[in-house]
């Protein structure tokens, strides 16, 4: 299969809102409510202030790849090639917001299936990096948090989420 070249070679995976809670209170009593469970390290990212919510309800449209299909090739890529891949073929980034969303509107979620958010880290308490993760383990639906630093090694076959957001001209790509 080849690589995935541009955006606009991959499909809608889904369309959610965003900018449906007030405030994190009311956005841990929702995933309380249908049982989720929150890891942790994503219950400190969901703490901090760089967790942040819309204020205005907005539909967003959201994409899935792996780094495989980024092109990347062994069994391991850092965390920063994938994004700086992805940016350049016009993937954008999520804001945190994003990674709880789709945990209370995807309850249909395969078993065995981790979906990383693509997103900017967010530091705990302790200064560890953290990216969140949409998953079900088999034990039910569970939101966890993950390494995010840069140099973090992300297996190739991870699918992530990311936005679609405006074409830019790519520089020159580099896949490892």
């Amino acid at each position: 299969m080849s690589p995935v070249t541009s955006v606009s070679d991959v499909a809608e995976w889904k369309t959610i809102s965003i900018g449906t809670f007030p405030d994190t209170f009311a956005l841990l009593t929702a995933l309380s409510a249908i049982r989720c469970g929150v890891g942790n390290l994503a219950a400190e990212a969901l703490a901090r202030p760089a967790f942040t919510l819309s204020g205005t309800r907005t539909a967003v449209t959201l994409l899935t790849v792996t780094a495989a299909d980024l092109g990347f090739k062994g069994e391991t890529v850092r965390l920063r090639q994938i994004y700086e891949l992805a940016r350049q073929l016009g993937f954008g980034l999520a804001p945190p917001e994003i990674a709880p969303q789709p945990r209370l509107q995807y309850l249909d979620q395969p078993v065995g299936e981790f979906l990383v958010i693509g997103m900017n880290p967010i530091r705990t308490w302790a200064g560890e990096e953290v990216i969140l993760t949409v998953a079900n383990g088999g034990a039910g639906l569970i939101l966890i948090g993950q390494d995010g630093r840069a140099d973090a090694e992300i297996p190739v076959t991870s699918r992530f989420v990311f936005l679609r957001s405006l074409p830019s001209t790519p520089a020159t790509l580099s896949r490892n």
